[in-house]
């Protein structure tokens, strides 16, 4: 694409560049009255002294030579005219064909899923049977987790019955997060209120403000942490490319729901 958009505006810089070069020529056509003499002195580095050689000798003006001459200032005018529209054409084109590479529109859409008025969408894969208080603001939250790059090839960046082996061959821990602190993903966060118990839920996150803000390139500040190099390499090499969809896939499993005992603790749920 950016050889494609380079190539095109090289082309339209040249066409006008063309065109400057014919307004001095259409000048001396005029004071001169003989188009042999314009081409000669653009011919040369030396165009003056060829010109007026010429122009010596060629001192009387006919009809069709003065036609010829209006034609010529009349086509080199018009083209010159047309410069700043060329020119801002170019531009524009260039312009427009970047905008696209860095802001991309092939999103793609997940129609399977419930869109949410945040901006995220999310799909019951299974509701729980243990029962239990539903996740509100303060409680805190222990769940088990994976996550996809799923606008970009489905790729793991944390994987749970995934990829056995090498960076992904550890054992994971559930990761806690209290719900409101503002310590995790926006979208997941969003998501984890109201499940209970057992109950997982497969949450897409678009890039932005609902994903991993992109001055935490560690993951410290705002989690899900992936728990393995390869998980962070994974995702970071697409949080970090403007040129692909930064689209993210969670699935969660709520593994218990601790509610605050208003004494900044909390009992311990089933």
């Amino acid at each position: 694409t950016v050889s494609v958009t380079h190539h095109r505006t090289t082309i339209m810089i040249n066409i006008a560049r063309v065109l400057l070069l014919l307004l001095p020529a259409a000048s001396l056509a005029f004071q001169t009255g003989s188009p042999a003499a314009v081409a000669l002195s653009l011919s040369s580095n030396h165009n003056q002294p060829k010109y007026f050689g010429l122009h010596a000798k060629n001192n009387v003006e006919t009809d069709d030579e003065t036609t010829s001459r209006r034609s010529f200032v009349t086509s080199a005018a018009s083209s010159a005219a047309m410069l700043p529209f060329i020119l801002n054409s170019a531009a524009g084109n260039a312009n427009a064909e970047e905008g696209d590479m860095y802001a991309p529109k092939f999103v793609q859409q997940y129609e399977d899923f419930t869109p949410t008025s945040e901006g995220w969408s999310y799909k019951e894969v299974k509701k729980g049977t243990k029962g239990g208080d539903a996740a509100t603001d303060g409680d805190r939250v222990v769940f088990d987790w994976s996550g996809y790059t799923i606008g970009y090839f489905g790729r793991p960046f944390e994987a749970k019955g995934g990829p056995q082996g090498g960076a992904f061959d550890k054992d994971l821990d559930y990761f806690r997060t209290v719900l409101g602190s503002h310590t995790m993903v926006a979208g997941l966060e969003c998501a984890l209120k109201g499940m209970h118990p057992g109950d997982i839920r497969q949450v897409i996150v678009p890039y932005g403000p609902l994903s991993y803000p992109p001055e935490d390139k560690e993951h410290d500040l705002v989690g899900p942490k992936p728990t393995t190099f390869s998980g962070m390499r994974a995702l970071n090499f697409v949080l970090e490319n403007p040129r692909v969809d930064r689209t993210l896939l969670f699935n969660v499993k709520v593994i218990r729901v601790d509610k605050s005992d208003g004494k900044n603790g909390f009992v311990r749920g089933n």
